[in-house]
């Protein structure tokens, strides 16, 4: 992975992307929350090699995803295929077995450090459909799918806009609540690609991630976490509005687990620093306190608030 600055990303993906479909992108992950606290400061990098871009609604992300890459393709952008991915399906491939959408653009050197690229996301079709989904699509005869998971909606909740670039970006605290909602166990899913010469369970790269929000946040001034349980409670009513009690129970499984593991830990902590924490001195017990922190404070308000409304 390189070390990137958020913002001369963001602008290269926007020159790029058709003007009329940058409204139907938020751009998530560790993109998203760099720019939110270091977007504009060109001093501050961070460490990622993948851009996510998130199509909606759901009933247009595939026809956007197409034209997108139609136009990336004809402007020199080159797919990119990782994993147990060699190339790109058939009409014969399950859609479990085809590659996502990758794009890495012309002015980089696909064996120079692992360059960075945008992958296609949607949202659920539905909020009953649980785990991972693929939705087919067809680009010049090949096939890929575009992926989502159950808690996406989440993470795309009432999204910050860039008004000068005119593309939306996921709120910080809203990726922290899907990523704690979508690993309420520690599994043992090992990443496609090693993190920092690293094996990393994804677990502990997505809970690592909420450490790292959580990070930046307090550094930016953030002394309350109960204000992220008010928004997280807005967020639930909203995005399930039939199951958000039970869903609210299982916020803080995963994050508790991680902290008492001390390999997790590790884990999760070797990827913020490698990560979207690289220019950071950070410390483990840092991170662990701050895991603390969130879970007193964001997830017992999120808590207090769905017992009183119940």
């Amino acid at each position: 992975m390189n070390l990137i600055k958020p913002r001369e990303v963001l602008i290269k993906v926007v020159d790029a992307i058709p003007e009329d479909c940058r409204g139907n992108i938020i751009v998530i992950g560790s993109l998203a929350a760099a720019y939110a606290f270091f977007g504009r400061n060109n001093r501050i990098a961070v460490r990622t090699k993948d851009i996510d871009c998130l199509l909606r609604p759901f009933e247009v992300a595939t026809e956007k995803c197409e034209i997108i890459t139609r136009k990336l393709l004809q402007a020199g952008w080159n797919h990119r295929y990782m994993g147990r991915f060699k190339g790109p399906g058939t009409a014969e491939t399950p859609e479990k077995d085809l590659p996502a959408v990758r794009l890495y653009p012309p002015d980089v050197d696909p064996e120079g450090g692992n360059p960075w690229f945008i992958e296609f996301l949607t949202e659920p079709k539905s909020t009953k459909e649980k785990g991972r989904k693929w939705t087919r699509m067809i680009i010049e005869n090949d096939h890929y799918v575009l992926p989502s998971f159950r808690f996406l909606s989440i993470a795309t909740f009432s999204p910050e806009i860039i008004e000068d670039l005119d593309i939306y970006y996921a709120q910080p605290q809203m990726m922290v609540l899907a990523n704690l909602l979508e690993h309420p166990e520690i599994k043992p899913d090992i990443m496609s690609s090693k993190f920092g010469n690293r094996e990393i369970k994804r677990s502990n790269k997505d809970l690592g991630r909420v450490l790292a929000i959580g990070y930046l946040a307090q550094s930016d001034g953030l002394n309350d976490f109960r204000s992220w349980g008010h928004e997280w409670f807005e967020a639930l009513k909203y995005c399930f509005p039939d199951e958000w009690m039970n869903i609210a129970h299982d916020v803080r499984k995963g994050l508790i687990k991680l902290i008492a593991s001390d390999q997790d830990m590790n884990e999760a902590y070797h990827t913020c620093v490698y990560g979207l924490l690289s220019s950071y001195g950070v410390e483990e017990e840092e991170l662990k306190e701050v895991g603390e922190r969130i879970l007193g404070e964001a997830v017992k308000e999120l808590e207090r608030l769905v017992d009183d409304n119940y």
